[in-house]
């Protein structure tokens, strides 16, 4: 028997929207399958990104390898003394 349920998942564990017709203990195979938001409309990553309101330094953008790994490095691979 198969059934087509809506769930959440909470971090922890899948909640689903309605109950289930199943005796406790039953076994089932889960094939997990986003759904889109109501709207249909997949949000922009950049908007998301933007809604995180990460905090960082000013510079991160232009730094990162400096930020990453320590140092940073020219267009050719070299590292910046000044950095290290």
């Amino acid at each position: 028997m198969a059934n087509v349920i809506e769930a959440t998942y909470d971090g922890r564990a899948l909640l689903p929207d309605e109950p289930l017709e199943l005796e406790p203990n039953t076994r089932v195979r889960i094939i997990v399958e986003s759904v889109l938001p109501e709207n249909g409309e997949t949000p922009s990553f950049f908007r998301v990104a933007r809604s995180l309101n990460v905090e960082g330094p000013p510079d991160w953008s232009r730094n990162h390898d400096k930020y990453l790994y320590g140092h940073l490095h020219d267009v050719n691979g070299q590292g910046d003394e000044d950095s290290e």
